[in-house]
């Protein structure tokens, strides 16, 4: 397994000019190109490893399709298989047949799918046996369920010859991501009625699109994230504009209180230190979990207590990223326990006097989370390669700003 150094650097600065595209919108543009007949054009697709994937496996003929650790991907391509009437098998990582998927099957059966568990119930790997005719015009979900769940079911409902109403009970979370759907549908020519616990579906045809996908705002999280903990720093990211359908760009506000001012000016965000910085931040992130990973190190070395609740998703991502945060921040002496069931209190720690090393778990969000503790320290980070699943420049990047890196064998 290869290990990345990164050298202490207090002072970066840099211009980063090709950032990764968003992910989330790359990925439902494909789904909803194929939709529409697979005419569209559609410019700076994500080079990310999951939109990739998508795209490949959207492509291919072959009846048993590896949708590996990527999530959405799974989710997205059931729904799609599933009333489009295709017989496909879907595996994955022994870890994505943990992940579950018994809402999303239950919900496209009683819409008239015939949907099979290959293996455990609820679980991945499952076949898409064909759509006969709609049973139901209404499909009821907690609302807290994952939102790619729910995109997904929206996107295939124009198909149905009702339509489809999706009554969410309950809290609904990741809110953003149900109005980023939506937004993109439209743009297909398929418009749908957002209420208060209820997702209206026409149906409806959708018609090819001519889509430029704009900047990944969790990937640009991770810049704000080193200014945040840099003693003085100026970055600017190109082609970045203060208006997006992505509800990750509250990053911009929650780094405003610690410590990050982000001027947008002539198609470009240009992030610089200060120093106001909040003693305690409190923040739910119901509506932006990916951010977690990027906000709670930040707060550790800051000194910065966090009271945060909207993290029970993180349970279920590529690794449990709650045990996965516990870990990697006590190597700092800091600590987030689960004071009240859904609220976890973080106290911070202290920059320790020598190098450590980030655990990343498999996962792309502990390693561009937690290297921006190279600000302070030296710094190793495990199996580095798990950035391409979102953002595989990230560390060519780090460099253009500044930090020396050495990929070492251990």
């Amino acid at each position: 397994m290869s290990t990345l150094r990164i050298r202490y650097n207090p002072l970066p600065k840099g211009k980063i000019h090709q950032l990764p595209a968003s992910k989330s919108i790359s990925n439902r543009a494909l789904i909803l190109n194929a939709l529409s007949g697979r005419m569209s054009t559609l410019s700076n697709l994500a080079t990310a490893r999951d939109t990739q994937l998508m795209k490949s496996l959207l492509a291919s003929q072959e009846h048993l399709l590896d949708a590996m650790d990527a999530g959405t991907t799974m989710r997205f391509l059931t729904a799609y298989f599933a009333i489009t009437g295709q017989n496909k098998v879907l595996t994955g990582t022994p870890r994505m047949k943990e992940r579950p998927i018994g809402l999303l099957v239950e919900a496209l059966r009683r819409m008239g799918a015939d949907v099979l568990y290959l293996e455990n119930e609820g679980f991945p790997p499952i076949e898409t046996k064909g759509f006969k005719e709609q049973q139901v015009g209404k499909v009821a979900l907690p609302g807290n369920v994952s939102s790619q769940y729910i995109s997904a079911l929206m996107m295939v409902a124009p198909l149905l010859p009702e339509g489809l109403i999706l009554e969410l009970q309950g809290k609904v979370g990741s809110w953003p991501y149900i109005k980023m759907t939506a937004s993109l549908m439209k743009s297909f020519g398929v418009d749908s009625i957002l209420k208060e616990g209820t997702i209206i579906v026409p149906s409806s045809k959708y018609h090819p699109a001519s889509l430029k996908i704009e900047p990944d705002w969790s990937a640009l999280s991770y810049w704000l994230a080193i200014v945040a903990l840099a003693k003085e720093a100026v970055i600017t990211l190109t082609d970045v504009n203060s208006t997006s359908i992505q509800g990750d760009q509250v990053i911009v506000e929650i780094m405003e209180k610690l410590g990050v001012k982000t001027t947008f000016l002539n198609g470009n965000a240009t992030l610089t230190k200060t120093s106001e910085i909040v003693s305690e931040l409190e923040w739910d992130f119901t509506n932006c979990p990916d951010l977690a990973q990027t906000v709670l190190p930040v707060c550790a070395l800051l000194g910065v207590q966090g009271t945060f609740t909207g993290l029970e998703s993180l349970y279920i991502k590529e690794t449990d990223r709650i045990a996965a945060l516990q870990n990697e921040l006590a190597k700092v002496s800091a600590k987030l326990e689960e004071s009240d069931k859904g609220t976890f209190q973080l106290t911070p720690g202290t920059v320790p006097s020598k190098r450590i090393k980030i655990n990343t778990y498999h996962d792309h969000r502990m390693a561009m989370g937690f290297a921006p503790w190279a600000t302070l320290m030296d710094l190793e980070i495990e199996a580095p390669e798990v950035v391409n699943k979102s953002y595989p420049e990230f560390w060519d990047d780090l460099k253009v700003v500044g930090f020396d890196v050495e990929y070492v064998s251990d």
